[in-house]
């Protein structure tokens, strides 16, 4: 046995090329099948033409609603790019946080503090200043905590990621 019909996948045989084929038992039954099939294609795609029109419109109303900063007073024009404050938990700029955590930390030298992901900046020392591929991680310093949900985040995420 080889290795296509073991998985279902049956060779052409050309001794049986003119053995009979499978068709449809009569041309009303199939056009009876294809229009119910055509129906529920119909029904389907308005569906999911309404959803999607719904999603747009509550994108339309998340763009358009005005949040500010509660670190600089300036509005937040770019939602994905925002983090939790740690104090209120309102959406507050990433570069505002950033510069937040730079005054609080005091840096040696040839050291600096990135974001490494998960709401956590760590303060990362350089040996090779020039050569920004090599760094140890001296201090990690968690500013969202990994188990709390935001609201605003959580609204943000549903309308657009959607599994389909």
């Amino acid at each position: 046995m080889g290795k296509n019909s073991r998985r279902g996948r049956n060779r052409h045989d050309w001794k049986n090329q003119n053995a009979p084929v499978d068709r449809p038992r009569s041309r009303q039954a199939s056009s009876k099948d294809a229009k119910i099939k055509e129906a529920v294609f119909q029904r389907r795609l308005r569906e999911n033409i309404l959803e999607q029109q719904k999603r747009d419109e509550a994108i339309r109303a998340l763009k358009t609603r005005e949040v500010f900063c509660p670190i600089c007073g300036r509005r937040i024009e770019d939602m994905s790019s925002a983090m939790a404050d740690k104090t209120t938990g309102n959406p507050s700029h990433f570069e505002c946080i950033l510069e937040k955590v730079n005054k609080s930390e005091s840096l040696g030298t040839n050291e600096k503090i990135a974001y490494i992901g998960q709401g956590r900046f760590a303060v990362l020392h350089y040996e090779n200043p020039h050569d920004v591929r090599t760094f140890k991680i001296v201090k990690t310093i968690e500013w969202e905590p990994r188990d709390s949900e935001q609201a605003w985040r959580t609204e943000m995420s549903g309308l657009y990621s959607q599994v389909l």
